[in-house]
C-alpha cells in the first residue's frame, strides 16, 4: 500500500474556484497542513472582492493560483489546471480534482489518491451515498436520473455521476484537455469519453457532506442540467 507521503508528493491537487469564501480558505489550509506539495488553484473569473482569498492561498507553500480573466466555467478551469500540470509539474504522477466548498474531506481525498497509485492506470471516482437524509432533494433527483441514464444508454454503472472528487493518472490528462465542454457538462463528457476510450475506473466510497443551512453551489439546475443531458443524448448518436 502506498503511504500518505507518497500520495501527497506524487499527485497534484486541482481546485477550480469561483467567488470563494471562508470555506475555501479552510480547505486550502487543510491541504497544506496535510502535506500536499502541489496545489493548483484556478480562479475562474472571480471579481475584485474575492481576490483576497486567492492572495492568501498563493502565499501558502506549494500553492499556485492561475487566473481566468472572466468566468469560463468549471470544465475550462479543470482543463487549464491539467495543462499546467502537464507543462509545469513533470514530476507528478497525476491529479486529484476537488471542490473548494468543504464537501470533500481530507481523508477521502487521500483515500482516492492512494487507491489511484495502487490501481495502476485506473481513474478513481469518490462517490457519495445519495440515500442519506441530509442530501438536498435536487442533488438526489439529478444524480439518480443521470445514473439511470448512464446505465441504460451507455452500460456504465456509476453511483455518483456528478462527483468532483476524481483521482486521474497523468497518462490521461492530455486526452482530457481535449474533451468537449466548458462548464459542468465537461465532467459528464469526461465519463463518457472514459467509456469510449476504454479508460477503466473504480468507485471509492466517500463521506457525504452537506450542511442544509449553508448549502450553496454555482450549479444552475436548469441550464447546467440541460447542458449535461445534451451531452448524453449527443453521445447516443455518435
Amino acid at each position: 500500500m502506498e503511504d500518505k507521503t507518497s500520495c501527497q508528493e506524487a499527485l497534484a491537487i486541482v481546485l477550480p474556484s469561483l467567488d470563494p469564501d471562508d470555506k475555501f480558505d479552510r480547505v486550502v489550509e487543510k491541504l497544506v497542513k496535510t502535506g500536499f506539495s502541489h496545489i493548483v488553484i484556478v480562479d475562474d473569473g472571480t471579481g475584485p472582492e474575492g481576490q483576497g482569498h486567492f492572495e492568501k492561498a498563493a502565499a501558502l507553500p506549494g500553492c499556485t493560483v492561475l487566473h481566468h480573466e472572466g468566468n469560463k466555467g468549471k470544465g475550462r478551469a479543470l482543463k487549464t489546471a491539467f495543462r499546467y500540470v502537464l507543462d509545469q509539474l513533470p514530476e507528478t504522477l497525476g491529479v486529484i480534482t476537488i471542490d473548494g466548498d468543504g464537501q470533500h474531506l481530507t481523508e477521502d481525498i487521500l483515500a482516492c489518491g492512494q487507491r489511484m497509485l495502487r490501481e495502476k492506470g485506473r481513474v478513481v471516482l469518490g462517490c457519495r451515498d445519495f440515500d442519506q437524509s441530509n442530501v438536498p432533494p435536487r442533488s438526489v433527483a439529478g444524480n439518480k436520473t443521470t445514473s439511470r441514464m448512464f446505465r441504460l444508454f451507455y452500460g456504465i454503472t456509476l453511483s455518483d455521476t456528478q462527483t468532483g472528487l476524481r483521482a486521474i493518472p497523468r497518462d490521461y490528462l492530455e486526452r482530457f484537455t481535449r474533451v468537449e465542454g466548458e462548464r459542468f457538462e465537461y465532467e459528464t463528457n469526461m465519463l463518457l469519453q472514459m467509456k469510449k476510450q476504454g479508460i477503466l475506473f473504480l468507485e471509492q466510497p466517500i463521506t457525504t457532506v452537506y450542511d442544509p443551512e449553508d448549502y450553496s453551489s454555482h450549479y444552475n439546475a436548469l441550464k447546467d442540467s440541460w447542458r449535461i443531458f445534451k451531452v448524453m443524448f449527443k453521445g447516443l448518436f455518435h
